[in-house]
Formats: C-alpha cells, structure tokens, sequence
C-alpha cells in the first residue's frame, strides 16, 4: 500500500466534500464517540476542548504526497471554500488545530 493520507484532529461544529471532486480518493470526517479525557494526554486535551465542542477527526486519502500537493493547490483556489479561508470566520478555532502529512505503512 503507497497511498498518502492527510489527518486532522480539530474541534469543528461540521465540515465537507470539495477534496474528492479534485481528486482525493477518499474523505472521511468523524465525530469521537470514544474519547476520554487523559491525564497526560488526549484527544480532548490536545486540542484544549471547551463546553459545547466536540473532537473531529478527519482524513483525506491520496495516491502519494505529489499527487496530495497537486489536489489540495486546486482546492485552495476553488471559489467555494473562499469563506473558509478567512482564519478570523472558521467555525473553529484553527489555532488548536493538529494536522500532517503522514505515509501510509500499514494497510489492508
């Protein structure tokens, strides 16, 4: 398996499907159904979770980091994500925002 997966982990009240009609082969967004609050770490601690916000945790799957680069510079420009690319007017706060790139090792 030599696919290139993007993740996120980030306290969102909802989000959506502009990646796949660019060509990402696959988006997924999930809410946390299982998350407990660690005493070191966690995913509410990590991203400093507050009343009335839930964890999200979402992926993006490409064919490798090249062909990520190209999809998410199309996405970038398409006019209808142009409101979400305003920091001051996410629906969240990006700031306790955690993401990268990551290769996949293991896969089935």
């Amino acid at each position: 398996m030599t696919n290139y997966v993007d993740g996120f982990v980030v306290p969102v009240p909802k989000a959506g499907k502009v990646w796949r009609e660019h060509g990402a082969l696959q988006y997924r967004e999930c809410i946390a159904d299982d998350v407990k609050w660690g005493k070191r770490t966690s995913f509410p601690r990590s991203v400093k979770l507050k009343a009335g916000e839930v964890v999200w945790f979402s992926w993006i799957v490409y064919k490798s980091r090249k062909h990520r680069d190209s999809v998410n510079k199309k996405v970038m420009k398409d006019p209808r994500l142009a409101g979400m690319m305003d920091l001051k007017a996410l629906p969240f706060d990006a700031k306790r925002m955690i993401y990268g790139g990551f290769k996949v090792v293991v896969g089935f």
